[in-house]
């Protein structure tokens, strides 16, 4: 069994003098990570490696979620992610090493809802009604993979387990 947690990173300033890619998280942002952070130690969601996209507000997002865990699991800054599409999110987590159990993602829209959306076949009732909007900043996406080895994962293999958002931990951050 592996575990595949896809969080979107929080809310970040609007895209004004900056760069896209520099751009920091808003206040509601910062406010909102803290809390998802609860939620995944209180649920043992607690990952064995976390990719990370590259730009400012993934990097802040996973900074912030760091106080939730007693020890920061490993992670690494992936160049891959930022605006990855699905296909090449299904070739990241398929070269994830087979000691791995769970991996998370920090990453963006839309290749984070179009690859949940091409790999979770099935799910938890509540999960699959909240996802079917969209997936807004600082959700997460937990889909379970009934897999022996990442490089097995193909479309419709998993289970969408969990689905959270900032509105439903009672944080606006969508």
């Amino acid at each position: 069994m592996r575990r595949l947690m896809l969080l979107r990173h929080a809310k970040a300033v609007p895209l004004r003098e900056l760069a896209d890619e520099e751009r920091p998280l808003s206040g509601r942002g910062r406010e909102a990570v803290p809390a998802v952070g609860a939620f995944m130690a209180r649920h043992a969601l607690t990952p064995g490696l976390a990719l990370v996209s590259p730009v400012l507000r993934a990097r802040e997002t996973w900074e912030l979620l760091l106080p939730a865990w007693p020890k920061p699991p490993p992670h690494r800054i992936e160049p891959r992610l930022y605006a990855a599409p699905a296909e090449l999110l299904r070739l990241l987590v398929r070269e994830t090493p087979a000691e791995v159990q769970s991996l998370l993602l920090i990453g963006h829209n839309p290749g984070f809802e179009q690859f949940a959306r091409a790999f979770a076949g099935s799910g938890e009732a509540e999960a699959l009604a909240r996802f079917a909007n969209k997936m807004p900043t600082a959700s997460l996406a937990v889909i379970d993979l009934a897999l022996d080895d990442w490089k097995q994962l193909e479309p419709q293999s998993g289970r969408l387990e969990r689905f959270v958002t900032p509105k439903s931990l009672g944080k606006t951050d969508e």
